[in-house]
């Protein structure tokens, strides 16, 4: 019953974003955004999509339930979700799922991003390993995480190159060229 829930609050929350994501990009293509990274965007939600394909069928092909420390994992999973909210609220409406970015814009340094340059990707990763922990599936902890790894080699050169390109993001981080 707890897999039930939270799976389904999680893929509910993951399309509520989605509508905030194309919102926002409306908006900022409006005031005469950019969007870059392209190229990846479709391989990246590929993979958010099957992570919870395998997630389903690891937890219901092999009956798996909670471990004792479930928790502990769920814990951790409340915190993420709260950080989660946290940098879409302090990012507002440049916050989206693909690599926008408005020229001449000043980058957002409050919320988490006083402290780290990309803490929504930190979150994500937290995701990725704890949820399928939550549950006992291990394959899907494992591989996902290896993906994701390799995705954010990927995405984030990509995303700070638009920024550095298009922003004030050079001078804010002291970035050399």
């Amino acid at each position: 019953m707890l897999f039930y829930w939270i799976i389904g609050i999680v893929i509910v929350q993951r399309l509520i974003e989605l509508l905030v994501a194309r919102r926002n990009e409306r908006w900022m293509k409006s005031q005469g955004a950019i969007e870059a990274g392209t190229s990846h965007y479709r391989y990246m939600v590929a993979m958010h999509v099957c992570f919870f394909a395998s997630l389903l069928a690891e937890v219901f092909y092999f009956d798996l339930s909670p471990p004792p420390i479930w928790r502990v994992w769920l814990g951790i999973f409340l915190i993420a979700q709260v950080m989660r909210i946290w940098c879409l609220a302090s990012l507002g409406r440049y916050w989206n799922t693909k690599i926008i970015v408005l020229p001449g814009a000043n980058v957002i340094r409050k919320g988490p991003y006083k402290w780290i340059r990309h803490p929504n990707y930190a979150i994500v990763a937290t995701e990725l390993l704890v949820l399928p922990l939550l549950f006992n599936a291990y394959f899907t902890a494992i591989l996902f995480t290896l993906l994701n790894i390799w995705m954010m080699a990927v995405r984030i050169p990509e995303e700070e190159e638009a920024l550095k390109n298009a922003t004030d993001y050079r001078d804010v981080f002291s970035m050399k060229s």
